[in-house]
């Protein structure tokens, strides 16, 4: 599933190629189709996300004027800038914007969510979302209220986006290695000065990954280059320290990554790195 640096890059394309153009918009696989027709030749106004809930508003008519994408896991949305001729769809295409001019087209293919909302149920949405690192606007203590007082392991509380936006199994990963957390430990055992390191930490590893469009974690002493080490070879690319490197050294440690299943998603984590949490409290 996308993560949040995703989704922010891609509210930053689509307004780059369509904010200020009227675009056609359709629905050649049609299960969007009524909609689409009431968007049709409409202004694009401009797109913005929180967490992995994406919303491109339109000038158009009603109050329904924001079409709201969550791409799930197999989403994608693909844009298209600087072209000569629109090319005929291809597959499932749930939307299809396209520049009046034909310079640009974006497709949407795969998506849990593609729906024309109003304002007040966009509002509704964002509500239900927890504090977004990426956003200025973001509250670090909306999501401590949660974590402080919570039995749940921070490796679940972390995947909730209502408790934090945007994170998903490999920032996950990354960010409690980054501060040696065992992914069990029990949320409210954390201090309000560890959950805030975390945070800022976060806010600067999804920037950067909002930035280059892949997910590096590993600090310059950890780098291929630094440890005379083959660069890591993985679909989902960058540099990482525990996540989908089962049974591999850890970069820190050399012990063996493990991996366990929590909630239907896999974690990863050093157990030397990331030792059981023990309470002192008697």
């Amino acid at each position: 599933m996308p993560e949040g640096h995703t989704l922010h890059r891609l509210a930053g394309e689509v307004a780059s190629t369509f904010a200020g153009a009227r675009v056609r918009v359709g629905s050649p696989q049609g299960r969007f189709a009524d909609s689409a027709a009431r968007l049709d030749g409409s202004e694009l106004l401009g797109a913005e996300t929180w967490g992995k809930h994406l919303f491109v508003e339109f000038d158009a008519d009603g109050p329904e004027r924001f079409v709201h994408v969550h791409l799930g896991l197999y989403g994608v949305f693909t844009i298209h800038a600087g072209v000569s001729e629109v090319p005929p769809p291809v597959g499932q295409v749930r939307l299809r914007l396209v520049r009046v001019d034909g310079t640009a087209y974006g497709d949407l293919r795969g998506a849990t969510t593609c729906a024309l909302v109003t304002a007040a149920e966009r509002d509704a949405v964002v509500a239900r979302t927890g504090p977004d690192p990426l956003r200025g606007d973001a509250d670090p203590d909306r999501a401590w209220a949660r974590i402080g007082r919570s039995s749940a392991p921070i490796g679940t509380l972390l995947m909730d986006q209502s408790v934090v936006a945007g994170i998903g199994n490999v920032y996950r990963a990354e960010l409690l290695f980054r501060h040696r957390m065992h992914p069990l430990r029990p949320g409210r055992t954390l201090r309000r000065s560890q959950w805030r390191a975390m945070w800022e930490d976060l806010v600067d590893l999804m920037a950067e990954g909002r930035r280059t469009g892949r997910i590096d974690t590993v600090r310059p002493e950890h780098t291929p280059e630094a440890m005379g080490r083959p660069p890591r070879a993985d679909d989902h690319g960058g540099e990482v320290y525990v996540y989908r490197r089962t049974g591999q050294p850890c970069h820190v440690c050399d012990r063996a990554v493990r991996t366990e299943e929590l909630g239907g998603r896999n974690l990863f984590w050093c157990t030397r790195c990331q030792p059981v949490f023990r309470s002192r409290a008697r």
